[in-house]
């Protein structure tokens, strides 16, 4: 299918390219330098472009959209109005789906830790921890705005959700499996304790993909926040569990994870933010840590078997499935889960 007929299946007669530059020529830009960052066929396009500036990148959607409630330009003004730093807001057409912002370079954070000795890394994560900590305290804020991120939350019907979706594609789309029915349903009632718990926990702002593929060193050596539209509110190591453990390559220490949850609690206190008592915020982490790696090993599956993309994530199931095993033995909890993972394991 071409460009056109694909931007026409989209509502738009044009393409994502085409439409940006038709963009940059009202801006007063002559055969602009584009480099396209993602697939001209995904479902929203990123590109390099010049700017006056000296360089942006655009966003170019699939649709137009209302810029006074569009989730990505609504957390973005939540965040920018509570000093955490996401990118710049250059210009805005809803008509075209384009929003042109503040260039970071291609400096991941997990990129910088390839490279960067041991001592570096530990400040980078402590600043990153800092920052998950700021974004905690905007909760106030994004109620008394009403940010789209205030209505939206990890509730019991979403956490389950994403449980549902570990379910179908680890055990499914991956494995070919069909789960007897008995096991099935004691699973299921395991799954259900998690979500129950966790959508009762106290809730705050979470950034909601918070882990160093997500974070940028700019060329100021700041760290900041990108892929920041889907913010909403969800338990206090929401985050933390996130960005300490997604996309391991292997579990961490345990005086790792103790050492950066006390971390992120003395930070809230030096924010004025409520106090959690150490144990208590511990078995919330592990619990949360069981939901988010089954919720990513839903993804890691169903990139790896649907989307024939085992290169990028296969290689994150199985420690994944070793952290979230680590945290269910520590609870002396959900006997059925860590049977069906042990026996599914090397």
């Amino acid at each position: 299918m071409s460009a056109a007929k694909q931007g026409t299946t989209n509502g738009f007669d044009l393409s994502a390219s085409e439409r940006l530059l038709k963009f940059l020529e009202t801006e007063g830009f002559e055969n602009p330098l584009v480099v396209p960052l993602t697939p001209d066929a995904s479902t929203r396009n990123y590109f390099r472009i010049p700017w006056k500036r000296g360089k942006a990148i655009a966003a170019v959607y699939p649709e137009a959209f209302d810029p006074e409630v569009h989730p990505y330009l609504d957390v973005t003004r939540l965040f920018l109005e509570n000093s955490i730093p996401v990118p710049d807001i250059y210009a805005v057409d809803g008509s075209t789906g384009i929003i042109v912002q503040e260039d970071l370079g291609d400096r991941q954070l997990f990129r910088v830790y390839e490279a960067a000795p041991d001592v570096e890394c530990e400040e980078y994560k402590e600043r990153a921890v800092k920052l998950i900590a700021q974004i905690q305290r905007a909760t106030a804020k994004a109620y008394e705005r009403q940010s789209i991120s205030s209505r939206l939350a990890f509730d019991e019907p979403k956490l389950s959700w994403e449980l549902d979706f570990f379910v179908e594609h680890y055990f499914g789309s991956l494995r070919k499996e069909t789960l007897r029915h008995a096991e099935s349903a004691e699973l299921k009632a395991e799954l259900n304790d998690i979500a129950a718990e966790l959508s009762a926990r106290p809730r705050v702002l979470c950034h909601r993909d918070f882990h160093a593929a997500n974070l940028m060193v700019d060329s100021q050596n700041r760290l900041r926040v990108v892929d920041h539209q889907d913010a909403r509110m969800g338990p206090v190591t929401y985050d933390l569990v996130s960005f300490l453990l997604d996309r391991r390559s292997a579990p961490p220490s345990f005086a790792e994870l103790r050492a950066f949850r006390l971390f992120l609690l003395e930070e809230r206190r030096l924010l004025g933010l409520d106090t959690f008592d150490p144990d208590d915020f511990a078995r919330e982490f592990r619990l949360m840590t069981i939901q988010r790696g089954l919720k990513a090993i839903g993804t890691f599956s169903y990139q790896t078997a649907v989307c024939n993309r085992a290169a990028a994530y296969e290689q994150f199931i199985q420690p994944t499935l070793a952290i979230v095993l680590l945290a269910a033995e520590w609870l002396d909890r959900f006997p059925i889960l860590r049977g069906m993972i042990r026996d599914r394991t090397p």
